[in-house]
């Protein structure tokens, strides 16, 4: 076995084809349109990578790859965290001890060279793309959810990195009868009168605006959950680029004060994943026309993102944005994934298990110092 950095053209094309190779039997994993990975990693079109180091590895045997692994530095994170931690991720890779070694001591010792005092991960070039399954591996992952074997977790754990925080998803499935408990809406009925609140849908028209106050209360709500790092307006206006071409307007709500003033937000995605599973990761030549068939039909939404500003805190107005998105996407079948949770923030999943959800899947983030 023999590991190196990414250095050609094809030695990209290999790192984006092998999970084509590993999942080609697993009948969960959705393959990811090979354009829009290969694109996370050119600085020209990821802003992300304005305050990213890395590096990517493959590990090849007898002429063929058998693993690979991404090394990376956030330095905008790291002073966000104000700790020397480097990050790993995009992490495939056969079942075997020795190569799953193999990687990850590339990795680490690429990041001990650049000063880091902890490798974290997995983790994604993509927001909010962390974490291995480590409980729940059917049915299979929504729109940017990670998805792995589960021998990955035997592999991390064999190499000595520990869980850091475990990240937890609900489903709300209205083909299995579910409804919005009563007392919720009594509830958020009071909640809206008592502080003069409306919601609304995004706003097409007026897309532009919309984005800035979806950066805007993303950096304002989120700034003390843990892992979080700053939106930069670049790294925001590429997303929004790329979503709104899928995005379904009743499916962003906004939350406003009674001067207008936004104070909260829900962005739940189409699973996009139902139509990309049948075009094995092309658009070309009909995979495009099944995604532009297909996005209209979907009824089927991850809970990406849900935030309020912290003067709102603990007055129940994420529930009353959950209630709005649920009833604005709702149809007889439509199935919503709250994804992801930390596993301790107990007000929000004291929340979520008061709305009915039920509990789905657990993913992991692992952590090990570097000496």
């Amino acid at each position: 076995m023999k590991i190196s950095p990414t250095a050609t053209k094809k030695d990209l094309n290999d790192f984006i084809n092998l999970p084509f190779k590993i999942y080609k039997s697993d009948p969960m994993w959705v393959p990811p349109l090979k354009s829009e990975l290969r694109s996370q990693f050119k600085p020209a079109k990821n802003p992300f990578l304005d305050h990213c180091e890395f590096k990517l590895f493959l590990l090849k045997e007898n002429g063929g790859v058998i693993g690979r692994i991404a090394a990376f530095i956030d330095t905008l994170a790291n002073e966000c965290w104000g700790k020397p931690i480097g990050l790993f991720g995009y992490y495939e890779c056969q079942p075997d001890k020795v190569a799953s070694k193999l990687l990850l001591d590339a990795a680490r010792n690429w990041l001990h060279k650049q000063g880091m005092g902890a490798m974290r991960g997995p983790w994604s070039f993509v927001s909010q793309e962390w974490g291995a399954v480590v409980e729940g591996f059917e049915p299979q992952p929504v729109i940017m959810a990670p998805y792995n074997p589960p021998y990955y977790i035997e592999q991390f754990d064999a190499y000595g990195l520990k869980k850091i925080k475990d990240l937890l998803v609900y489903v709300i499935d209205a083909q299995d009868g579910y409804q919005i408990p009563e007392r919720i809406l009594k509830l958020t009925d009071r909640v809206a009168q008592k502080y003069k609140i409306h919601v609304r849908q995004l706003n097409m028209k007026d897309y532009d605006r919309d984005v800035e106050n979806f950066i805007a209360l993303s950096n304002q709500s989120l700034m003390n959950n843990w892992g979080y790092a700053p939106v930069t307006n670049a790294e925001a206006q590429v997303m929004a680029h790329d979503l709104k071409s899928i995005l379904h307007e009743k499916a962003v709500i906004f939350a406003e004060d009674n001067d207008g003033r936004p104070i909260g937000f829900g962005v739940a995605l189409p699973d996009v994943n139902q139509i990309l599973k049948g075009i094995n990761g092309r658009l070309l030549p009909f995979g495009w026309l099944k995604l532009l068939l297909g996005l209209p039909k979907l009824t089927h939404y991850r809970m990406f993102a849900l935030g309020v500003i912290p003067e709102y805190h603990g007055k129940a107005v994420d529930s009353l944005i959950y209630r709005a998105l649920y009833e604005s996407c709702f149809s007889p079948d439509v199935r919503m994934e709250i994804n992801y949770v930390l596993e301790d923030n107990a007000p929000m999943n004291n929340a979520i298990v008061k709305l009915g959800a039920k509990p789905l899947r657990r993913y992991r983030i692992f952590e090990m110092p570097i000496p």
